[in-house]
C-alpha cells in the first residue's frame, strides 16, 4: 500500500499475520478486557467497562457481538441480543464495520485513558513515561491513522470521523458547535481535553487529570446518541430498511449499558425500538427516553444537536434540539411552586406601592389646604423657637 504526509507519498508492504509487532488486534481488544479492564488492573473494575459488563452479562460482548454477526446467529448476553439470522448482507455488513469501532475500539481508547491514571504519579514527573505513553496511544486509537494532520479529512475511518459525520447531521460542527460543516464541536473539545490531559500528567497533577478523563468517557457517547437519533427517525419516518436499521441497532448497542445504568426503564425502550428485528419503531419515543438521562450522563441538548434536513433548511419534524431536561415530577412541582410564589408576591408588592402613592397625593393635598395630616405639638413648636 501507500499513505502520503505533508504531500510525500511512501509505498509499504506489510502482512498482519506475521509482521504485527505488537501482537494487537481488534478482537484482542474485546477477548484481552477481563484481564485489562475488569480483573487484572491496579484501577480495575474500570467504571464505564463495568457498566457494559454488567448489562451485557460478559466482559467479551463486544467479540461476541461480531462473531455472532459474521456466524449469522443470535448473540448470547444477558441484555441487549441481537438475532443477525434476521439479516442479509446489507445488515451484516454494517453490523461488522460498524460494530468493531463503536463497540471494540471505543472501549479500548477508553482503557487506555484509565491505563494511563493507573501509571499516573504525584511523586517523580519522570516517572510519568508509561502514562503519558498510554495516554497517547487513546488519542491514536481515537483518530486513527487516516484523518490526516488538520483532523478533517473524509478518509478516516474510526471515532474522531464518526463524530465529525454526525455534527453534519445534527449541526453541531464548528467551535460552537452551530456549523453544518468542518470538524464536530465535540472533536475541538475532545482535542482540547487530550492536550490538556497530557499536561497534567508530564506535571504529576493526577487528581486534575482524572478529572480530566472522566469528562472526556462522558463526551464519547455524543455521536452514539446521535447515530441512533438519526436511524430511529430514517427507519421510523423516512422507510428506512435493513441497512438503516442494522445501524440504528450497532448505534445503540454502544451506549445501551451506560442509559442502563442511569435508567434502564430509558434502555428498555431504546433496545426494544432500535434492536434487530424490532417490529416497529417509534422515533419519539427513542428521543425522550435518551433526552431522559441527558443530565445524568453529563451531556448536554446542546452537545446533541437536532437531526437537520437539508432539503428543508430546517431540522426534520420533532427531531429538533431539546431546550432542558425535567427530571422529575418533583422538579416540575417545585417549578409551578416557583412561579405561583413569584406571581403572589408580584402581586403584594404592586398593591403596597399603589397604596403608598395615594397616601403621599392625600397627604399632599392636605398641605396644600393648609391641614397637614401631622402637626407639631405645642410644646415642640415653643422649643424650636427656644432653640432660635
Amino acid at each position: 500500500g501507500e499513505f502520503t504526509i505533508g504531500g510525500d507519498t511512501y509505498t509499504y508492504t506489510y502482512d498482519p499475520a506475521t509482521e504485527n509487532k505488537a501482537g494487537r488486534t481488534i478482537s484482542g481488544f474485546s477477548t484481552g478486557a477481563e484481564s485489562k479492564m475488569l480483573n487484572g488492573c491496579a484501577g480495575c473494575p474500570y467504571k464505564h467497562f463495568s457498566y457494559f459488563n454488567d448489562y451485557y452479562g460478559k466482559p467479551t460482548y463486544a467479540h461476541e457481538w461480531i462473531e455472532a454477526a459474521y456466524e449469522g446467529r443470535k448473540t448470547d448476553l444477558s441484555n441487549g441480543n441481537a438475532d443477525f439470522s434476521l439479516y442479509g448482507k446489507a445488515g451484516l455488513e454494517q453490523i461488522i464495520k460498524k460494530g468493531t469501532v463503536y463497540m471494540n475500539i471505543l472501549m479500548y481508547v477508553q482503557r487506555e485513558f484509565e491505563d494511563a491514571m493507573d501509571d499516573c504519579t504525584n511523586q517523580r514527573i519522570d516517572d510519568n513515561y508509561n502514562s503519558v505513553h498510554a495516554w497517547d496511544e487513546g488519542v491514536c486509537f481515537y483518530a486513527g491513522s487516516k484523518e490526516g494532520q488538520d483532523g478533517v479529512s473524509d478518509d478516516g475511518k474510526l471515532l474522531h470521523q464518526v463524530a465529525d459525520k454526525r455534527c453534519e447531521n445534527f449541526k453541531t460542527c464548528g467551535t460552537e458547535g452551530v456549523d453544518l460543516d468542518g470538524q464536530s464541536k465535540l472533536n475541538y473539545d475532545l482535542m482540547d481535553l487530550f492536550a490538556l490531559g497530557n499536561e497534567q500528567i508530564l506535571s504529576g497533577n493526577c487528581p486534575a487529570a482524572k478529572e480530566t478523563t472522566a469528562r472526556i468517557m462522558e463526551l464519547m457517547y455524543v455521536p452514539m446518541i446521535q447515530g441512533a437519533l438519526r436511524y430511529a427517525y430514517k427507519v421510523d419516518k423516512l422507510s428506512g430498511g435493513e441497512k438503516e436499521k442494522a445501524e440504528g441497532a450497532v448505534f445503540a448497542a454502544a451506549v445501551l449499558p451506560r442509559v442502563h445504568a442511569t435508567n434502564p426503564e430509558a434502555a428498555k425502550t431504546i433496545y426494544n425500538n432500535l434492536r434487530v428485528g424490532a417490529p416497529s419503531t417509534d422515533f419519539k419515543a427513542v428521543k425522550a427516553a435518551f433526552e431522559s438521562v441527558y443530565e445524568a450522563m453529563g451531556i448536554s441538548c446542546a452537545d446533541i444537536g437536532g437531526l437537520w434536513s437539508e432539503a428543508s433548511k430546517d431540522y426534520y419534524p420533532g427531531m429538533e434540539p431539546c431546550r432542558a431536561v425535567v427530571s422529575s415530577k418533583s422538579t416540575e412541582v417545585v417549578t409551578e411552586s416557583n412561579k405561583t410564589l413569584a406571581i403572589a408576591l408580584g402581586c403584594t408588592f404592586g398593591a403596597l406601592f399603589a397604596i403608598a402613592a395615594a397616601m403621599v397625593l392625600y397627604m399632599r393635598g392636605r398641605e396644600k389646604e393648609g391641614k397637614p395630616v401631622f402637626q407639631a405639638s405645642q410644646a415642640q413648636e415653643e422649643g424650636v423657637k427656644d432653640m432660635n
